[in-house]
């Protein structure tokens, strides 16, 4: 390889959509501000297993895979024919469709600690009916999050983006460090409603923390949410909850369950969610669309049956490895792959470059090496052994450049385009411990 692949048919749509579209995509991390300008294809046609082709005809490994949807990989034949089988009936109808009963008893069947299920269609939304029912069922209004839940009021107002949001919105939202006992100990208090969380990102729980949580929350009458997109049938088949042992109140999962169909689960318990006969409203017209369910519920059967989590941790162990090792003989000691086996990270602490220039370096070669990188690896089980080794090959061209470009400091001389932009900027409040009381 070794080429920076064409990319003029992306481009000119990207020019047509200036002005059309605000901000140019429907989801940040797909948009350019996150992908090399001038090397990156803006927009993707098709995919297959693990690899996409653009507009422009370029083939790559893709180690994003739809930001976490593509547990299985792009067209899974299984989930496919099970989407096409419920099309040949029909979509969205008039009365409850059986496949909202099956697909509930399913989940109930393999996430811990589930009672009742509803179903939305996007992550943010089942987080935000959780924070409501929390706040619903304790009868208060503060809330305390720990990563990344969405796009809604509640939650994007602690970060730098909360334009448009009252400010009697914001002050009811604040933050907790992960893995941060005092930053728990000190500041959830008796008008706390609930602590939603993601039970992990990237860096592991230190011993004792989701349980400190639990107890905390316990003790002062809060609920505990899971927000578990990526941990959800990827670090277990039943999430953290399996994982960590550690039960937690309601549990919110999309992304890995149906294999890149458009659906939503809020899970947990049957005291809570049976607020929401009466009580508190949360209903939508595509919550029981049934193309989203059919894959839900192909998807789930193929992870229990051939194992899927196993194969993926597998899959992320030659890779995290494999690169820490590539690194390491590259002459870099300050880059490292880390993160829960099916999903790792990598993080650049070299002060000779800005470590978002390291990141577009890298990036920009790696895609000339035909490999869509992001900055971490999102692993499917379409990834097969060939796809992995056609990765670490690729490590071991890059590394070696981005070591090179570093001794001679012209890491940033050597970007064809501009450095990819961070998605958030800390204020005074964002994943920042609050003031004690």
């Amino acid at each position: 390889m070794g080429n920076y692949p064409k990319i003029d048919k992306s481009n000119a749509l990207w020019k047509r959509s200036e002005g059309l579209i605000p901000g140019g995509t429907q989801t940040l991390a797909k948009g350019p501000g996150q992908w090399t300008e001038g090397v990156a294809p803006k927009y993707v046609t098709r995919g297959k297993g693990s690899h996409v082709w653009d507009v422009d005809g370029n083939e790559f490994i893709d180690l994003t895979m739809g930001v976490g949807p593509l547990s299985l990989g792009y067209a899974h034949p299984e989930v496919d024919a099970a989407i096409r089988a419920q099309l040949d009936d029909g979509i969205t109808f008039s009365l409850l469709h059986p496949l909202e009963v099956e697909v509930a008893e399913l989940v109930r069947e393999v996430v811990p600690h589930t009672e009742s299920v509803r179903y939305s269609k996007t992550g943010c939304d089942v987080t935000t009916a959780a924070v409501r029912v929390a706040r619903a069922f304790t009868k208060r209004e503060k809330v305390f999050c720990c990563g990344y839940h969405g796009w809604h009021d509640w939650y994007i107002s602690v970060t730098d983006r909360n334009a448009g949001i009252p400010k009697a919105v914001q002050d009811l939202s604040y933050t907790i460090r992960y893995n941060d006992l005092e930053s728990v100990t000190d500041s959830i208090d008796d008008e706390t409603a609930c602590v939603i969380l993601e039970p992990m990102v990237f860096e592991h729980p230190k011993p004792g923390f989701l349980e400190h949580l639990r107890a905390v929350c316990d003790k002062k009458g809060a609920l505990l949410v899971f927000d578990e997109m990526w941990t959800g049938f990827r670090l277990a088949l039943g999430g953290a909850q399996e994982k960590f042992g550690v039960r937690a109140d309601l549990a919110c999962f999309s992304k890995a369950i149906a294999n890149g169909m458009p659906i939503s689960v809020l899970s947990g318990r049957r005291d809570v969610m049976n607020l929401f006969d009466k009580d508190v409203f949360f209903f939508t017209t595509f919550g029981g669309e049934a193309l989203s369910l059919a894959a839900a519920k192909k998807t789930i059967e193929i992870l229990r049956r051939d194992k899927v989590p196993e194969q993926l941790a597998a899959k992320g162990i030659r890779l995290r490895d494999g690169y820490n090792q590539i690194a390491k003989e590259s002459g870099l000691g300050t880059t490292t792959c880390f993160g829960y086996d099916a999903r790792t990270i990598m993080a650049f602490k070299d002060d000779r470059a800005p470590v978002l220039a390291q990141k577009t370096f890298v990036q920009q070669e790696m895609i000339a090496e035909g490999i869509l990188w992001g900055g971490f690896h999102n692993v499917s089980l379409g990834h097969t052994d060939k796809d992995i080794d056609a990765i670490l090959a690729a490590y071991r061209v890059v590394l070696p450049k981005l070591s090179r470009a570093l001794e001679e400091r012209k890491v940033e001389s050597s970007l064809r385009g501009k450095v990819l932009e961070a998605v958030f900027r800390r204020v005074d409040n964002f994943h920042l411990k609050p003031a004690k009381h």
